[in-house]
């Protein structure tokens, strides 16, 4: 339930104040003024009803347009169903949101026909169409009568408190499963700014829908354009649909979720990194999951096919120097040194340039098309047109080392696509900073 409301920015997550692992599931609650730097408050929600006696779970925040919040979540009852329930603050003066009020006539959804008890969570924020004075929101669902299908189901309210189901769903992808933590929101295509979530669809806008798939837990997500009238959203290229198609990250990203933010006309995205560790590990250290840095979310211009993110701008109030080099030649094959990491440095942020010599390009006849990061090998295999990049943790003789690079691919009609990977099967301590290039040549 990200949001921003009279001056702060909220975030509310998933929490179990009494252990590190699964169970007990409360909303945790910290707000922020710039994104950045957090202050932990009280429990925002817990489960004290029958309708969610086995967790507050996952919801969103809609602000109405007299700046009233209604939040809407899914709690799982004493049964294990999975109910939609509205909560809405004590004190709608309050800044903070410290305290919140539940619906007394909770839940205001419970699972429709053909729908699985526990096959109903994660209610987006709501978006509101003018020609029904009436706001819609999309719930996360699958049909495995229809080939193990994800689906987002839509629901029609003019008070949050009572809901028509809409005939059909907004989009449906066989094959992929339940749908999670399903976000739906429009991008502008003519300018670089965020859209609020209710921006009508039209010329100048498409409309992304991101799911949380159960089944690989990964975040997918595809765009498209949107008919309110239909209650239908329709993928511009079918081959990379949600589910089968692009990810708003490679590594370990799941839950995520965005909101717009008024003061700065951004989409902010959060996504949820849940560790490596294992149970016992966490409850040693005491806490398990973060989340990670906030990124502002467009759509790529240049393509118009695909979103374009980067860390909110409010992150360089983080950086207190840095330290450049340029005209770095790297041969073929070769690891180049540039910095040794100070001990007490906690945190680096990189931004790195590459020019490849060109003749070494053209002279690049054969490629593997069919190049892909999960399946390349990593960062050792040289190949023709890569890898090139960075060792970003490495000891001296490159026994442990963490890459980040990048692989060029050729394609039958001669053009080049980039890959961009990172390889963590010697992953390191953090210990140096190196270049490495498997090209024939390069500089940065």
């Amino acid at each position: 339930g990200p949001t921003y409301y009279r001056g702060w920015y909220h975030l509310f997550y998933q929490y179990n104040p009494a252990s590190a692992v699964w169970g007990n599931i409360t909303w945790g609650h910290a707000v922020s003024l710039d994104l950045v730097h957090w202050f932990y408050l009280p429990l925002a929600m817990v489960p004290d009803n029958w309708y969610d006696a086995n967790g507050v779970w996952t919801g969103s925040a809609t602000i109405l347009p007299d700046g009233r919040l209604a939040m809407l979540y899914t709690g799982s009852t004493a049964e294990l169903v999975q109910v939609q329930n509205l909560a809405v603050p004590a004190d709608p003066d309050d800044p903070l949101l410290l305290k919140w009020v539940k619906y007394e006539s909770n839940p205001v959804l419970v699972p429709p026909p053909g729908i699985a008890p526990r096959d109903f969570r994660d209610p987006t924020t709501a978006w509101y169409v003018p020609s029904e004075s009436a706001w819609r929101i999309a719930i996360g669902s699958k049909n495995d009568s229809q080939r193990h299908a994800g689906i987002a189901l839509v629901y029609r309210t003019s008070d949050f408190l009572s809901y028509e189901l809409l005939p059909g769903v907004l989009h449906s992808v066989a094959g992929t499963g339940m749908w999670e933590c399903v976000d739906f929101y429009p991008v502008s295509t003519e300018s670089a700014t965020g859209l609020d979530t209710s921006a009508a669809a039209g010329p100048g806008v498409k409309h992304v829908l991101k799911a949380s798939l159960d089944d690989d837990r990964h975040d997918y997500y595809a765009i498209g354009t949107y008919e309110a009238a239909t209650n239908a959203w329709v993928p511009d290229d079918p081959e990379k649909d949600v589910g089968i198609g692009l990810r708003y990250d490679y590594g370990m990203f799941y839950a995520s979720k965005t909101f717009y933010d008024p003061v700065k006309q951004r989409r902010v995205l959060w996504g949820w990194i849940g560790e490596t560790d294992s149970e016992r590990t966490d409850l040693r250290k005491g806490w398990a999951s973060l989340q990670t840095l906030p990124r502002t979310v467009l759509l790529d211009h240049k393509t118009g096919s695909n979103l374009i993110q980067w860390p909110v701008d409010d992150v360089e109030t983080l950086r207190s120097g840095s330290q450049e080099f340029s005209n770095v030649s790297i041969p073929a094959g070769s690891v180049v040194p540039l910095m040794r990491v100070i001990l007490r440095m906690m945190q680096v942020d990189i931004v790195a340039e590459f020019g490849v010599n060109k003749s070494a390009l053209a002279g690049a006849v054969d490629a593997v098309v069919g190049y892909n990061c999960s399946t390349s090998g990593g960062a050792a295999g040289r190949g023709v047109l890569g890898p090139f990049g960075l060792l970003v943790l490495a000891d001296d003789d490159l026994s442990e080392q963490t890459a980040v690079y990048f692989y060029f691919v050729r394609s039958s009609d001669g053009s080049i696509s980039t890959h961009f990977c990172h390889d963590e099967l010697r992953h390191a301590r953090p210990l140096a900073l190196l270049v490495l290039s498997h090209l024939s040549q390069t500089t940065s």
